[in-house]
């Protein structure tokens, strides 16, 4: 009992509770033999599969083995009835990167964890990610100028809160992420006219 108390405080302690939850340091002191690879999880479940992984790096003493898990993800502002928040969204949902050393133990301790479905690369040899593709990963990730996430769909019904067509219904007939606007077409004399707004303007009905 003793052992898994002092294990788990050694998790606790390698990885705080305020760190990013998308990305886990085990130790930073990664030899140049570490690679990146890319390993397939299921779809949904990648926070907790990192969680997993971290833990069993710990209990199972493969910290000279595996030593960063990173869930590529993106900050976006999400519009959504009328309210503005920031999220983190993940780049390639179903999949996460692993800074390691492939062993024979570290290989089946990733392989084995819990919502893994595989390495990419052959079936029993994983391949590296290029250094360069890491770098293009974690620089769009980091974007200062976070993109907008809309809340809506083509085809959508929605109502006018604000401006000029406060209260008019309308159909989403374009949406502009990066800009943050959607096109409505309104009835106006009887014509549907094509009105441009942002985000905050509608809302779902």
């Amino acid at each position: 009992m003793k052992l898994k108390e002092d294990k788990a405080k050694q998790i606790d302690e390698l990885v705080p509770k305020t760190q990013d939850p998308n990305h886990v340091v085990i130790t930073d002191n990664a030899p140049p033999s570490a690679k990146w690879y890319v390993v397939h999880t299921q779809s949904g479940h990648e926070n907790r599969v990192l969680i997993t992984l971290k833990t069993r790096v710990i209990s199972m003493g493969l910290e000279n083995f595996i030593y960063e898990i990173l869930i590529p993800t993106q900050e976006k502002i999400k519009i959504n009835k009328g309210k503005k928040t920031t999220i983190k969204e993940k780049l390639f949902p179903g999949y996460m990167l692993v800074r390691m050393i492939v062993s024979d133990d570290s290989w089946l301790a990733v392989r084995t964890t819990q919502g893994v479905t595989g390495f990419v690369g052959t079936a029993d040899q994983p391949t590296p990610l290029p250094e360069n593709e890491v770098k293009a990963i974690t620089a769009f990730g980091q974007q200062a100028a976070p993109k907008f996430q809309a809340a809506f769909t083509m085809g959508e019904a929605v109502r006018i809160i604000e401006g000029p067509f406060t209260d008019l219904l309308g159909t989403v007939s374009a949406i502009d992420d990066a800009k943050g606007k959607v096109t409505v077409l309104v009835s106006i004399f009887g014509r549907e006219t094509p009105v441009e707004l942002d985000f905050l303007q509608i809302s779902k009905i």
